[in-house]
């Protein structure tokens, strides 16, 4: 058995970065961008009004008077200049007038007919100066791509974005005992679950996702249906991974021409996990058991799409909370523990069953046992991996 940390390094390296495509701006969220974007414009691009109000000069005390002569609205500026005593009325983000140093809020002031009189003074000039956001040239580094990031581009003055290509993921479940939901079980079947999980997290990390037929327990159908993932960039098994008589994943897979990388990691769930290369995409073999699978697809498959796309830290991310109740001390293997975390505090369920789908479901979290934890007591400091 290897360790998690390496069995994550040598996944990583089945797979490389993706290629470049370039996309429309507005098809472009929860997609990596692929390389920095640069501002073709300043953003505000000229001083901008930040209030509705009187644009003039200098630092008006209350009880002066302006002469109001002309109008300045958001897309429609004035193009005159505004001399001493002379005032132009502005709204939110129009253009400066020449000649203005400031805006004076409505709230400030009392207009009678082509007047105004200050009432108060103004705490600022009210005044947003051209580039305060970003200069032409300000740069995006590449990220995934999130709502307010494609705002940003848009007022770069950007249309379309270079972005990793989605990563195609061939879902394949295993097992005679397997039926899908909705049809009518013998007595010694269970409904396949596993897959839909495994799909569900792959889309929701940018993956297109193609759900394949249930492999039988035959040389010849697992076969069939492994030629199915012709093309994929990712193929995913779950069931049939481990060394039973049964068990084929990696006896087929390997007379199809894969190139293992691993088999058996030092975890818990997931002990018999297996990676390699198969017909040019990164396979996965994922247990049969549901949370195995799904806690496996968590820490393997998710980082492993997320390097594709180009993530430089694709790896879970670690956090922080103290610990609600006693454990002892963990053994050989990693324990991901399924648990719940709540104002900080970090409580594993009782039961850790690998089978335990409503556990899982209740789930907020993984608390992480490293190999050879010693026993740690409520009030601890542990990390976990929110899910």
């Amino acid at each position: 058995m290897i360790p998690v940390e390496e069995a994550m390094a040598r996944l990583l390296a089945l797979a490389p970065a993706l290629p470049v495509e370039t996309v429309p701006l507005a098809g472009a969220r929860d997609r990596w961008l692929a390389e920095p974007l640069r501002a073709h414009r300043d953003q505000p691009p000229f001083d901008a009004s930040a209030m509705d109000g009187y644009a003039l000069q200098g630092t008006p005390e209350p009880g002066e008077t302006f002469r109001v002569i002309g109008e300045a609205g958001a897309g429609h500026a004035f193009t005159g200049v505004i001399g001493e005593g002379q005032t132009v009325r502005i709204f939110t983000g129009a253009p400066v007038p020449d000649g203005a140093s400031r805006v004076v809020i409505q709230e400030n002031t009392a207009r009678d007919g082509e007047f105004i009189t200050i009432t108060d003074r103004d705490s600022g000039t009210n005044i947003r100066s051209r580039g305060q956001d970003f200069r032409i040239g300000s740069e995006l580094a590449p990220r995934r791509l999130r709502p307010s990031d494609l705002a940003l581009i848009a007022a770069m003055n950007i249309a379309t974005v270079p972005v990793r290509r989605r990563p195609v993921v061939a879902v394949i479940s295993t097992g005679d005992e397997l039926v899908m939901p909705g049809e009518d079980p013998r007595p010694d079947q269970i409904i396949a679950s596993n897959s839909f999980a495994i799909k569900a997290m792959a889309e929701a990390e940018g993956a297109e996702v193609r759900l394949l037929p249930i492999a039988r327990d035959t040389e010849s159908a697992l076969k069939a249906v492994f030629e199915l993932a012709r093309g994929a960039d990712v193929i995913v098994t779950s069931g049939g991974a481990s060394v039973g008589d049964h068990d084929l994943v990696a006896p087929v897979a390997k007379s199809l021409g894969m190139e293992a990388a691993f088999w058996k990691i030092a975890l818990r769930p997931g002990k018999p996990l297996m990676a390699g290369r198969l017909f040019g995409a990164a396979l996965l073999g994922l247990p049969g058991n549901p949370v195995s699978s799904i806690i496996c697809a968590e820490l393997f498959l998710l980082p492993l799409l997320r390097h594709m796309q180009g993530d430089p830290a694709p790896a879970p991310r670690l956090q922080d909370a103290r610990l609600g109740v006693d454990l002892p001390a963990n053994g050989p293997r990693s324990h991901y523990m399924r648990a719940r975390v709540d104002a900080g505090v970090i409580t594993p369920f009782g039961s850790q069953d690998s089978a335990l789908l409503s556990v899982l479901s209740e789930a907020n979290a993984l608390l992480v046992r490293p190999v050879g934890d010693p026993a740690r007591a409520t009030g601890e400091t542990v990390r976990y991996i929110p899910i």
